[in-house]
């Protein structure tokens, strides 16, 4: 199964993500888990990616494109793959086709987990990490035990610069004027499949499975 999974920022998509690696199988590639990993290391990528990032802007065509087709040529993805976070314009889906066609590749299905979008400014705001373990909380959804401490290793939470409200509107924004236009791109080639994101997270990927078939 060869996948693209789309939707704004604080849909779901990395929950859906994660479910659909383990069902299918297939390796979840996710540019922003790339340049999370890449800034934490400082890496000549990982600055570049960081000062749009922390902008709420999204990374140029050039820094993105590069990495992602060399991952796609690696032996795991050769039975399939879930991208996400890739394409987010129009430019990147033209090259990214042009890359498949070039390789034999072909995708199966485009996921659209769509989510209103007053629902997801409360979803991203309220978000609060643990720096040293990587746990995730909500303010409102999951909250953790001790307010403002992570219930796993009992270090103090932070919000991230890129889910402040500002941020997250600048980040809305760009998704609409540059990403909501892939929509029409896939359409066009009958890929897009689309599921309600704004209810229980088993039952959105009981509706994935339905709409990919499985």
């Amino acid at each position: 199964m060869k996948l693209l999974i789309m939707g704004r920022p604080g849909a779901g998509k990395g929950t859906q993500a994660a479910n659909i690696k383990e069902y299918y199988g297939i390796p979840h590639i996710s540019t922003g888990d790339m340049f999370r990993a890449a800034i934490k290391n400082q890496t000549k990528l990982g600055l570049l990616a960081k000062e749009y990032m922390d902008k709420g802007l999204l990374v140029p065509d050039e820094i993105t494109i590069g990495i992602v087709q060399e991952r796609l040529l690696e032996s795991d993805c050769k039975k399939g793959f879930l991208l996400d976070g890739f394409p987010r314009t129009i430019a990147q889906a033209e090259s990214l086709e042009s890359f498949l066609k070039e390789n034999s590749i072909a995708l199966d299905a485009v996921l659209d987990v769509d989510v209103p979008v007053e629902i997801l400014v409360k979803r991203i705001v309220g978000r609060r990490v643990c720096k040293k373990c990587g746990a995730t909380f909500h303010i409102e959804f999951n909250a953790p035990k001790n307010d403002g401490i992570c219930d796993v290793c009992g270090t103090p939470l932070v919000q991230r610069n890129d889910d402040c409200l500002e941020t997250v509107n600048k980040r809305l924004n760009e998704y609409d004027t540059k990403t909501a236009p892939l929509l029409k791109f896939y359409q066009d080639r009958n890929l897009i499949k689309t599921v309600n994101g704004n209810q229980a997270l088993d039952k959105v990927f009981e509706d994935i499975k339905a709409v990919l078939g499985a």
